[in-house]
């Protein structure tokens, strides 16, 4: 099994910025992707971003140009750096480990951005 600990989740004023953390343990051998979802109230969960082993990444569109994802692949940590937060990014983020034979969820972390 995998366990993913998630932090850095809190309350900012919009135009804040806010450092996510996804620190991965257990049997994490081939890792093939570390993502970001996210999921607002009374929403379907959705994707923020991801990085692949490769170091290739992707963005959804809302997010593109203010947050950036990166890993650490030394300490298994997968990283989401948001900047500019706007109240719509209101969510509980979920870290997503994605390897050969399972897939992972994290616990999720709040974030509320105020107007």
């Amino acid at each position: 099994q995998v366990q993913l600990v998630e932090s850095g989740g809190g309350l900012v004023q919009a135009g804040g910025s806010l450092r996510l953390s996804c620190a991965a343990s257990g049997d994490i051998g081939s890792i093939t992707v570390m993502a970001w979802y996210r999921q607002a109230p009374g929403k379907q969960r959705e994707l923020v971003a991801r990085i692949t082993s490769g170091g290739i990444t992707n963005y959804a569109d809302p997010v593109r140009g203010r947050f950036t994802i990166s890993r650490d692949i030394a300490k298994n940590t997968a990283y989401l750096q948001m900047d500019s937060l706007k109240p719509e990014d209101t969510a509980v983020y979920y870290c997503h480990v994605v390897q050969v034979i399972r897939v992972t969820w994290g616990q999720g972390t709040q974030v509320t951005v105020s107007s």
